[in-house]
């Protein structure tokens, strides 16, 4: 999908660029712990570096003269002193979490602090964390704000795939995004599912996405569901069953609507 050029101010463009190279740096050479990176990180987005020696004084000695609520605000820019949802799943690795864990809380403070709107920043941003989040990514990423995944390490992503607003990919089982894939806003990209006796009872499954598919807006792909290349999922759909290649699925529960005018003429889209 095509997009217009926009620039900011060259100076703002040499601090972005400045900023991003600094960051990756830091979180990457060795040279400091990355929660530690992802701390100051924080408070510097939220508070500014002027405070930024006496946040660290004050988070790493006496805070007994703070607020509660201030102490809490300042404990909880540390990836150390934060739990997340995925955290308290059993099936978690704790390890491989734990490895990703500073980079995620980075990506979803940013996105909630006053820099994650600026699409000109966010998109250098995400696409410099999202290899050290998902098991692979591709050229050209492109992520627009509030993303969340599950796992992260069971993500993989193609070349040239755009995520857009608040879309949801639980990795738990496994998600596999191909190229030149779109997912709009609100989409939601699962698995794993519960047994519907034994809520406790879940089964991870694999889902995969096709080169070329779209998943559009507020659609909805239940664990296992595997789209094929150029397949369409409409507006709001529930896929719970396999998309054909070029078939453009609609409704609830999601069925085959047309097939696109550019399928195979020898009728090769199944």
């Amino acid at each position: 999908m095509s997009y217009r050029e926009l620039r900011a101010q060259p100076e703002a463009e040499a601090a972005y660029d400045e900023f991003l190279q600094n960051l990756r740096q830091a979180l990457t050479d060795g040279r400091r712990d990355p929660n530690d990176v992802v701390r100051d990180t924080l408070f510097e987005i939220y508070y500014g570096a002027a405070n930024l020696d006496a946040g660290r004084r004050e988070q790493s000695f006496d805070t007994s003269n703070l607020s509660p609520a201030t102490r809490a605000v300042l404990h909880s820019f540390d990836p150390r002193n934060v739990t997340t949802e995925p955290e308290y799943y059993i099936d978690v690795d704790a390890k491989l979490y734990a490895e990703r864990k500073p980079f995620i809380w980075l990506w979803q403070m940013f996105d909630r602090s006053p820099l994650g709107a600026n699409a000109l920043l966010g998109h250098p941003f995400r696409r410099m964390l999202a290899p050290l989040v998902f098991r692979r990514v591709g050229q050209n990423f492109k992520c627009w704000q509030f993303v969340e995944w599950s796992y992260g390490y069971n993500l993989s992503i193609g070349d040239n795939v755009v995520i857009h607003r608040h879309v949801l990919l639980d990795d738990r089982g496994g998600i596999e995004i191909g190229n030149n894939v779109s997912v709009s806003d609100y989409a939601n990209i699962y698995s794993h599912t519960h047994d519907i006796v034994n809520i406790n009872d879940v089964t991870n499954i694999p889902t995969r996405i096709g080169d070329h598919a779209r998943i559009t807006y507020h659609a909805t792909l239940l664990a296992g569901t595997q789209v094929g290349r150029h397949a369409m999922v409409a507006a709001c759909a529930l896929a719970t069953r396999d998309v054909p290649p070029y078939h453009v699925n609609a409704g609830v529960p999601a069925r085959t609507i047309k097939v696109k005018a550019n399928a195979p003429k020898n009728g090769q889209t199944a």
